[in-house]
């Protein structure tokens, strides 16, 4: 699988911000890319999704204290690696999961992130290379 077929979710009540993310993705030549403006379209598309989304990138204040996104994310199957920004510390670390106090994903989290889900298909070394990172 190269980086080109990872299906990503970008979630964010602000437009400005999914458009601004998605450009990153675009960028990366990530195109597969379903952007949600409320916790009950994440919702929907994780539980009721066919396929598992590779990334998620999420803004924690879409879960508005309705949904322990910490919890959520470690526990859900249809979501393989997600980033959550805009977040306080929660000193959550996991391999899965990626928590920023960004108010935005920096272009370099998203490279990692991307580089993360490709080598956790198996493949490290073609992650870094295809993405142009260093070892």
């Amino acid at each position: 699988m190269t980086h080109k077929a990872l299906r990503i979710l970008i979630a964010d009540p602000q437009h400005f911000q999914r458009m601004k993310i998605e450009r990153i993705f675009n960028r990366l030549d990530c195109y597969r890319i379903a952007p949600v403006q409320n916790l009950a379209e994440l919702l929907t598309l994780v539980d009721y999704g066919c396929e598992p989304f590779d990334v998620l990138v999420i803004n924690a204040q879409l879960a508005g204290g309705r949904l322990d996104l910490h919890g959520f994310l470690l526990d859900q199957p249809h979501v393989r690696r997600a980033l959550v920004y805009n977040a306080p510390d929660s000193g959550v670390f996991h391999d899965r999961l990626t928590i920023s106090q960004a108010p935005l994903p920096a272009a370099a989290a998203i490279e990692h992130l991307l580089a993360s889900a490709i080598a956790s298909r198996g493949r490290p070394a073609e992650a870094r290379s295809r993405l142009g990172l260093r070892a």
